[in-house]
């Protein structure tokens, strides 16, 4: 069982400031493996899953049985998976911890993101933090501990954190296997290809179904084979819709439901301070990646999972409101990433599979934005800088440059 880096920030900002934790992140991603690893820590404490028929009745008939009976000792933690799937939760959550007779630390945790089941009159507003858990990074397969991203930022154009043996493979790893971790620690191309349909079925035929009461299951299955091969481009609506012999507004429904349901993610393109940007369609990308065919496509689609990981962990960890966009202009010159910290463009990354020279757009753009630095993720070993001015761009190994994000 690998220890999470979620697991601090959730003790010390929810747990200690005597609030709600609500997590949520992609089915299998290891939520059940970090609420095990939180109970470890207490000396008491318990486990309820919504799926299971003992669990659902208590919480229908007196949602307060479900918690420990108060004692003198430690504080009790009570992890309560996938209650979201009952239509009351939040009122019936909202009376157990609005009524607690002795302290004990809450744990919420969905395979979908719970702020769309928050939509409604019964508000959980200043008793919970939300956090929400990816799957594992090259960084944390060796550690937990992760940097603030000023920290991060000096320690990566320093380069204080020398790449370990086991980045290289861990990156391959990853690459191959995918991020979530069943199939990445069990290394089995066989087993991970199992792994990944059942995750599919699952996401359409189950998770879908319960949020959406969609009908048309099948079609939206052929959406998600169609992803496959456009992961990384500028999703066209117009197409999709052709492809699919449906409406766009359909389309845009189903990808808003895949989106919720935490298969794939769109990164939007920036369009202040840049000329001629382009302003519509973003690029989609998935969470599990390890069925995209083409190299450069997959790689590109983990160094996007990476860079998001970090923006949502700053973010919610209160180290300010991070967001990844990409940069696009009607010329079709392009960076692939741009992490926006409050508003203001923070830092560039292209990710390149084998160039280790400058991209060809970073002059253009850097005249533009006003990060001071840029990164260029190469899949290859190497570390350069180089300046544009008094603005200087990093070209390095991604084994050794993306252990420095979460």
């Amino acid at each position: 069982m690998k220890n999470r880096s979620l697991a601090q920030p959730i003790e010390e900002l929810a747990f200690g400031a005597h609030k709600m934790a609500l997590v949520s992140g992609p089915r299998q991603c290891g939520k059940t493996t970090l609420a095990r690893m939180l109970l470890r820590g207490r000396t008491r404490g318990t486990y309820h899953n919504w799926d299971e028929v003992e669990f659902r009745r208590a919480w229908a008939k007196s949602p307060s049985t479900v918690l420990p009976k108060p004692s003198g000792r430690d504080t009790p933690l009570v992890v309560l998976d996938e209650i979201h799937k009952d239509r009351r939760w939040k009122r019936n959550l909202k009376g157990v911890f609005d009524t607690l007779t002795s302290p004990c630390d809450i744990l919420v945790t969905g395979s979908a993101r719970l702020n769309v089941y928050m939509k409604g009159s019964d508000s959980l507003l200043g008793r919970h933090y939300s956090f929400r858990l990816h799957p594992f990074s090259i960084r944390e397969l060796e550690r937990t501990d992760v940097l603030g991203p000023d920290a991060m930022l000096q320690a990566l154009f320093g380069r204080t954190e020398r790449m370990t043996r086991a980045a290289r493979g861990n990156l391959a790893a990853i690459l191959t296997y995918g991020p979530f971790p069943e199939p990445l620690l069990a290394q089995n191309i066989r087993t991970a290809r199992l792994w990944r349909r059942n995750r599919e079925q699952l996401i359409v035929r189950e998770d879908l179904r319960d949020l959406s009461r969609l009908p048309e299951l099948g079609r939206i299955e052929m959406l998600t084979a169609l992803l496959l091969e456009r992961v990384g481009t500028p999703a066209s609506l117009a197409s999709l819709a052709e492809d699919l012999e449906t409406s766009i507004p359909t389309v845009k429904r189903w990808l808003g439901y895949l989106k919720e349901l935490y298969y794939l993610f769109e990164v939007k393109p920036y369009v202040r301070q840049v000329p001629r940007s382009l302003r519509k369609e973003g690029k989609v990308y998935l969470w599990d990646y390890s069925g995209v065919k083409d190299e450069s496509a997959r790689y590109e689609n983990l160094v996007a999972c990476h860079l998001l990981k970090a923006c949502h962990y700053w973010s919610d960890t209160g180290e300010g409101e991070f967001e990844l966009f990409y940069i696009r202009d009607k010329d079709q010159h392009e960076i692939d990433f741009l992490i926006v910290r409050d508003g203001v463009p923070w830092l560039p990354v292209e990710a390149k599979l084998g160039e280790t020279t400058p991209a060809a757009n970073w002059a253009r753009f850097a005249r533009v934005l006003p990060c001071a630095r840029a990164l260029q993720v190469v899949n290859r070993p190497v570390w350069d800088e180089h300046a544009f001015g008094d603005k200087r761009l990093l070209v390095a190994d991604a084994a050794e440059a993306l252990r420095y994000f979460a």
